[in-house]
């Protein structure tokens, strides 16, 4: 049986450990097929956040990444099978000034990389008064929050948030393109802290759904990611087990990826990944692996 992982950071951008550690971790484990996917913002540059908290490739680095990658899949092949991705946020500038610029996951902006395959992320949410990062620590998203969602009484609009960020995630679906989706509902990783809205409500499922239909019209595979089961931060992988319940009614494939960040945590919660997929309906997980699809039973 393949054990395939194709969500993986090194450190040429956030990850703890260089891309030849991860592979030989991956090799101990068991891993047939490893895929790494750096952060880029492509064709930004990821200064414009601030440089000290930068987590994608710096630009002056994309070519380093792309050949040490592809030295690796040379010297490994024998042992496992080594793909060359990108994890591409999108970034829709929606600020008054409109100094940032856009971003789309999209293969025609990476092709001078030749990658095999790209994830699409939604990491940035804008609107006019400025940008936030939806998986920052908790202290500093609800600082975001309140800056970017206050009215003048000093209330803060939580669902326009939550909806901001959906609604951006779906016009990376409809604009990219890209194989992967990649942890679909991240908005919900500080809220065990932060609170600031029901997963139960109505209007937060529907949100769900419609993300839910565009995967599917987009022909994305939905990625179950133990990224922050592996960091301690939740319990559960996402997407939620509702989440994956909409993905299965509109006929969305679904993989298992770690978002490996250390060696250790390469095959993080792998079982209660693929219980949540059954619990789902999943009979399978779909990897898109050089232009095909690879099918593993469940």
């Amino acid at each position: 049986m393949q054990k395939i992982n194709l969500h993986t950071h090194s450190t040429f951008c956030d990850g703890r450990f260089p891309a030849e550690e991860m592979v030989l971790a991956a090799i101990e484990k068991g891993f047939t097929i490893l895929g790494f996917s750096g952060h880029s913002i492509h064709p930004l540059n990821p200064n414009f956040y601030a440089p000290e908290k930068s987590w994608h490739i710096l630009p002056e680095n994309l070519t380093a990444y792309v050949q040490e990658i592809l030295r690796l899949k040379e010297k490994y092949e024998p042992q496992i099978k080594i793909l060359l991705g990108f994890e591409a946020d999108f970034l829709e500038d929606n600020t008054a000034s409109k100094k940032i610029g856009n971003a789309v996951p999209d293969k025609a902006a990476f092709a001078q990389f030749s990658p095999d395959y790209l994830i699409g992320s939604v990491h940035f949410v804008t609107n006019q008064k400025g940008f936030y990062t939806v998986d920052f620590d908790p202290e500093s998203v609800q600082k975001s929050l309140v800056e970017l969602y206050s009215d003048k009484n000093g209330k803060v609009d939580y669902k326009a948030a939550v909806c901001e960020y959906f609604e951006a995630e779906r016009k990376m679906l409809e604009r990219g393109n890209f194989e992967i989706l990649g942890h679909a509902d991240l908005i919900k990783k500080t809220n065990p802290v932060l609170h600031f809205f029901d997963d139960n409500e109505s209007w937060y499922k529907e949100q769900l759904k419609l993300t839910a239909k565009s995967a599917a019209k987009a022909g994305v595979v939905a990625e179950i990611n133990t990224g922050a089961i592996a960091r301690g931060i939740l319990k559960d992988p996402y997407p939620s087990q509702q989440f994956l319940e909409y993905f299965k009614n509109e006929g969305v494939p679904v993989c298992i990826n770690s978002d490996a960040h250390f060696t250790d945590k390469i095959d993080c919660a792998w079982d209660l990944a693929s219980e949540a997929a059954k619990k789902a309906g999943y009979k399978e997980l779909t990897y898109p692996v050089t232009g095909q699809f690879i099918h593993i039973p469940l």
